[in-house]
């Protein structure tokens, strides 16, 4: 149950006035059926650090990138519809893992099939719902307006409520 993600993004004109120079849904989004009932829909990608405000604005929706390289940043609304309403059986962690080319995050755990480790610091404000953060040995249930700072460790989501969380990830690549 994916939502829509409107993205206003600023910028100039030619006689330097703040002005809306993009207002639309996000169209860089990602479902696969290797993990059913989760959307991630990319709002804003940067390639460089600092980041160049001048930049191509429709270059952002062009690729799905599942995590930043060193002196990249993506932010990203993520939805998760409860786990309950899809069987193990129905998850792939290495085709998913695979298809995003990032099978090298992926960690093999009994924990949960897509605990996955990145090179990343994250972000992560809960928006909407409720949604567990697995650790490799412990669990952290979130509420809307709970937010993690998640520091490259081993780490899977799960919703076990009965309703959608969406979560909100703003991860920047790190060492």
């Amino acid at each position: 149950m994916e939502k829509k993600c409107r993205r206003v993004v600023t910028g100039f004109n030619r006689e330097g006035d703040s002005v809306v120079i993009s207002d639309s849904f996000v169209n860089n989004q990602m479902e696969k059926n290797s993990r059913p009932g989760v959307s991630l829909n990319n709002i804003w990608r940067t390639e460089i650090f600092p980041n160049d405000n001048s930049a191509d604005i429709q270059e952002v929706d062009q690729i799905f990138t599942m995590f930043p390289k060193s002196f990249e940043t993506i932010c990203r609304i993520s939805s998760f519809e409860p786990e309950k309403s899809n069987t193990k059986d129905d998850f792939d962690s290495d085709a998913y893992f695979s298809d995003l080319n990032a099978s090298d995050t992926l960690v093999k755990s009994k924990r949960h099939p897509f605990m996955h480790k990145s090179k990343s610091l994250d972000y992560a404000i809960i928006l909407e719902g409720e949604i567990t953060l697995i650790l490799d040995n412990e669990e952290v249930h979130l509420s809307q307006g709970d937010i993690v700072i998640q520091r490259g460790t081993s780490h899977a989501w799960v919703n076990n409520s009965d309703k959608l969380a969406r979560v909100c990830f703003i991860l920047m690549g790190a060492e």
